[in-house]
């Protein structure tokens, strides 16, 4: 039995569905950003996964005869992803944290987002220090970069 026990805790976190996602974040629809994580390897990179579709409730206002994915929101999945793995990680060590966005910086937008596109949030981690984190992060529709940014966040004890 103890060497089952050691397989479990040795096993290494390769993807979180939906439901993972959920216990990990506190956003809920329509404000969860992810469908899925995939390609994690612990805290360092991962890639998040968003299927955009035309009956997201922002596509009424946002815009109406030319629904455009907002740019903020492709930020908000990039920093959702990175939360989701970092806390992810931590519940893998018996620990609850919260994950808290401190930065935003030299985000860049390169092409509009539209519904059927499927978002992929590639991240990679540049520094971290005790509770702070640095990620470079970038969404790919389709192998092509459509935005890109420096997200900063920090963990908070629950």
């Amino acid at each position: 039995m103890d060497q089952n026990n050691q397989i479990v805790q040795n096993k290494t976190l390769t993807s979180l569905s939906l439901q993972e996602i959920m216990k990990c974040l506190p956003q809920r629809y329509p404000f969860l950003m992810l469908d899925k994580v995939i390609e994690i390897d612990g805290h360092m990179s991962a890639i998040g996964i968003k299927n955009v579709t035309f009956n997201e409730p922002i596509f009424q206002g946002h815009f109406p005869g030319e629904p455009i994915f907002p740019g903020v929101l492709i930020i908000e999945g990039m920093a959702q992803t990175a939360g989701a793995i970092v806390i992810a990680e931590q519940l893998e060590l018996n620990k609850k944290f919260s994950v808290y966005m401190l930065s935003i910086d030299k985000a860049r937008f390169r092409k509009p987002v539209i519904p059927g596109d499927r978002l992929e949030y590639h991240l990679q981690l540049i520094q971290r220090r005790r509770t702070i984190g640095r990620y470079y992060a970038k969404a790919i529709v389709e192998g092509q970069i459509v935005a890109e940014a420096e997200v900063g966040a920090m963990m908070k004890e629950a």
